[in-house]
């Protein structure tokens, strides 16, 4: 198989229902936007410095959950290989949660807002953050005006899933700063 076909030649991209729409459409913009982020993890992954091979396995682990929402994203309305997607679960959730608990327990108390940073892999833990804010919105537009053509409550687990992975990113940066023996620059107003 070749990776260049040619069909999206004319500006256009396939949905995984088969269905094509323009490359601007905002359904493409949303899933390329969590492929963005998964990239930007990609990166943070390859340079983690220290002997920590839990956090590459949780960013592992979150990338793959990336893909399902990527895809869970390409279908389209009520498209047949939705039945055999795997959507974000409730497990999903409680394992960045857990995640985020376990960093948290190395970091002091944070005591104003801070100008990101520090170590390349913690300033990577924020651009990723960025990028998955970022994310969050184009899926909750997508959910807001009832375009993604599914019950409210079957994207409901994907926006709580970017908000949590937000909140990780955030503890991430820290605990990568943490690592090297970078301390927090707090803001100073």
């Amino acid at each position: 198989m070749k990776i260049y076909t040619g069909r999206g030649d004319d500006g256009t991209a396939g949905l995984l229902s088969g269905e094509r729409v323009p490359k601007s459409h905002e359904r493409i913009d949303a899933f390329g936007t969590v492929d963005e982020l998964s990239s930007a993890l990609g990166v943070l992954r390859a340079g983690l410095t220290g002997d920590d091979p839990e956090t590459g396995n949780q960013l592992r682990r979150i990338q793959s959950d990336l893909m399902k929402v990527g895809a869970w994203l390409a279908a389209w309305r009520d498209a047949p290989v939705l039945e055999k997607l795997a959507g974000i679960t409730d497990e999903d959730i409680r394992f960045l949660e857990a995640s985020i608990d376990s960093l948290e327990e190395f970091l002091p108390a944070l005591k104003g807002f801070l100008l990101t940073g520090g170590h390349p892999s913690a300033a990577w833990a924020h651009f990723a953050r960025s990028i998955c804010r970022r994310a969050e919105r184009k899926v909750v537009g997508l959910s807001v005006e009832l375009k993604v053509g599914r019950p409210v409550k079957q994207i409901k687990p994907v926006i709580v899933y970017l908000n949590r992975l937000s909140d990780y990113l955030f503890v991430l940066g820290r605990y990568c700063n943490h690592l090297a023996k970078v301390p927090d620059d707090i803001w100073k107003a």
